[in-house]
């Protein structure tokens, strides 16, 4: 089949990869997302998608908006037979979704019908999920509601960042995704209707979702503290100022901690939570490169008393 990809982020190009890759098709052009301001120097960026599209000389399409009649009439000129889509960041208009006879197939890192939307792998981390995967489906112009032609399936490790899963299931997904191009090209694959029953939305998380909640149980600072990581950062306040969580650890058994409060010893931090503490292990004060908790500890002196969450941002 002559395909179209559409995809914006890193965690696109290993899907890219395998379809160029792949002796049964050709990829004649991708779709992408502008150039957007990037660095300290806010200077103008092209996608990873981009990026790796022209490195294997491929067209690549950046319209402001997919309703764009200069880009639909372009994307009809190109006459791809199905458009494949990893994390593009946009929706597809009925006029776009029209034009490749086998349509559109979204490769989505959840299993459908669970954690519909933006963020699925940060709300399986959020819910405790032990096991989640990737699902290809037909787009439809419902949120992530199309009739799904394969999944593959990951378990969820307890250390696992969203960061960490996501990168997994990236590489799971794409092969899915070219063997799901294979099964639409041959006849062998059909699209199956997804159930009404387990239903769930994932919507894209807030700076404010992000925010840590000390008098919350200790799995579930955890599991906030993970899900966030590294977009959009889990975060506490200290003296009044932001102080970004990197990494956690609960500690079942250690009582006796009110939330918030901080046990400082000479190699740990401990904070207390709804249920027991947590150790923090990382930390990344504002303005500064993410450090061991123990040495951030020693260089703001934490005097007794001091505590997390404890004051207004400034």
């Amino acid at each position: 089949m002559r395909l179209v990809f559409a995809g914006t982020p890193e965690v696109a190009v290993p899907a890219l990869d395998a379809l160029i890759a792949s002796e049964r098709h050709e990829v004649v052009a991708v779709v992408t997302r502008p150039d957007a301001p990037a660095g300290r120097g806010r200077r103008l960026v092209a996608s990873p998608v981009a990026e790796r599209a022209q490195e294997a000389g491929i067209e690549v399409l950046k319209p402001n908006r997919p309703r764009d009649e200069e880009f639909l009439t372009r994307l009809r000129e190109i006459g791809p037979d199905c458009c494949p889509v990893v994390a593009y960041g946009a929706l597809l208009p009925k006029a776009a979704l029209d034009i490749p006879a086998r349509g559109w197939v979204n490769l989505h890192f959840s299993l459908l019908p669970a954690w519909r939307g933006a963020a699925p792998v940060q709300h399986a981390i959020l819910a405790g999920d032990q096991i989640t995967g990737a699902s290809t489906f037909l787009i439809e112009e419902g949120l992530d509601s199309g009739p799904v032609y394969g999944t593959v399936t990951e378990e969820v490790r307890s250390t696992d960042t969203s960061g960490d899963l996501l990168t997994r299931l990236a590489l799971a997904g794409s092969g899915l995704l070219a063997a799901t191009m294979d099964g639409i090209e041959d006849g062998t694959l059909q699209a199956v209707p997804q159930p009404a029953d387990g239903v769930s939305l994932a919507p894209k998380l807030t700076v404010e979702d992000a925010q840590v909640d000390w008098a919350a149980p200790a799995l579930r600072v955890d599991r906030v503290v993970r899900g966030c990581t590294p977009a959009p950062g889990a975060w506490t306040v200290f003296r009044g100022e932001r102080l970004k969580l990197v990494a956690v650890r609960p500690l079942p058994g250690e009582e006796g901690l009110a939330p918030g409060d901080l046990a400082v010893g000479k190699n740990h931090v401990h904070a207390g939570t709804g249920s027991h503490a947590v150790e923090l292990l990382w930390v990344q004060p504002q303005g500064k490169k993410p450090m061991r908790a123990a040495d951030w500890a020693r260089g703001v002196r934490i005097a007794p008393g001091e505590r997390l969450g404890a004051a207004d941002v400034r």
